[in-house]
C-alpha cells in the first residue's frame, strides 16, 4: 500500500507529477474517484472546496491506508512578498469556518488559512488581518481534519497562483456541488465581458506557471523521499524541505508575522 497520499483539487495542479503514472478508478461510498499511483505514492483529485476535499481524503484513506496525507495545490497570497510560483509549506493550517488549527512540524512559522470560497482582494485583506496568515486556499483544513480523525500524519504543500493584489474574476458560481469547475460556463461568462479578458488571461498564465513550479517541487520531493539513507527511506516534513531548498532557489520567500 502507498505510504503517501496526496489530495489535490484539480488534475492540472499536479499534472507535472502524475503525467506518467498509472491510474485506476475506484469507488468509495457510492462515488467514483480516479487515483494516480506510482511506487509508494497515490494522488486523488477530488474537486474544489472543503466538502470535495473531505470526500477525496476519506476515500484515499479508506482505500489505501497511507501513513501520510498531504493537501497539495494552488493558494492565493496574503503576503506581498509571495509571488506566482512560490512554493508554500506552512507550519499552521487554520479552518476559517470555526478557527480550528492544525500544526505541522518543521519549517518557519507561517500560516495557511482555508476559506470556504474564492477570496478576492478585500477578503484576502480580511483573512490576513484576522488570522495572521500568509496564504489562503479552500481545501487544506478539510484534508487535515480527515487525516487527524484517522490518526494519520498530515502535511501540506501549496504553490502561489494569485498574488496579493490580483482581483480574481467571479468564479464561485461556476463550481458545482461536486467541486467540479464548469469551464464552459465560465468561458462563456468571460467572453461576454471584455473587461475581464486581460484578467482571465493573466489568471491562466499564472496558473500554468504555478502548476509547473509545483510539479517540479513535488517531483524533487518524491525523489528525495525515495532515496535510501542507511537502509531507510528519508522523509523530511514538507515545510523543512522547502526551507532547505531556499538556499539554492528563489522560491519560498514568506516569513512569519506572528
Amino acid at each position: 500500500m502507498p505510504k503517501v497520499a496526496i489530495v489535490a483539487a484539480l488534475e492540472r495542479e499536479v499534472s507535472g507529477l502524475t503525467r506518467n503514472w498509472s491510474h485506476v478508478e475506484r469507488e468509495h461510498e457510492g462515488r467514483r474517484f480516479v487515483f494516480f499511483e506510482h511506487d509508494e505514492m497515490v494522488v486523488v483529485c477530488g474537486g474544489i472546496g472543503p466538502e470535495a476535499a473531505r470526500r477525496a481524503a476519506e476515500a484515499v484513506i479508506a482505500l489505501y491506508r497511507p501513513s501520510l496525507v498531504q493537501s497539495v495545490g494552488f493558494a492565493g497570497a496574503l503576503d506581498a512578498s509571495l509571488r506566482i510560483g512560490d512554493v508554500f509549506a506552512p507550519s499552521t493550517v487554520i479552518d476559517a469556518r470555526d478557527g480550528s488549527r492544525v500544526h505541522i512540524e518543521g519549517g518557519k512559522p507561517t500560516t495557511l488559512v482555508s476559506f470556504m470560497g474564492v477570496a478576492g482582494m478585500d477578503q484576502k485583506a480580511n483573512l490576513a488581518q484576522a488570522y495572521g496568515a500568509q496564504a489562503v486556499d479552500m481545501e487544506a483544513s478539510a484534508v487535515a481534519a480527515a487525516a487527524c480523525a484517522h490518526g494519520i500524519k498530515f502535511d501540506t504543500i501549496k504553490v502561489i497562483s494569485d498574488d496579493l493584489n490580483f482581483e480574481m474574476p467571479e468564479m464561485g458560481r461556476f463550481i458545482d456541488p461536486q467541486g467540479r469547475f464548469r469551464t464552459g460556463g465560465f468561458a462563456l461568462f468571460a467572453a461576454l465581458r471584455p473587461w475581464l479578458w486581460l484578467r482571465v488571461a493573466a489568471l491562466a498564465r499564472n496558473s500554468r506557471k504555478a502548476a509547473i513550479a509545483l510539479g517540479e517541487h513535488l517531483e524533487r520531493h518524491r525523489q528525495e523521499r525515495s532515496q535510501p539513507a542507511s537502509g531507510k527511506v528519508t522523509s523530511l516534513p514538507a515545510a523543512a524541505q522547502v526551507e532547505a531548498q531556499t538556499a539554492a532557489t528563489t522560491g519560498f520567500r514568506a516569513r512569519g508575522h506572528e
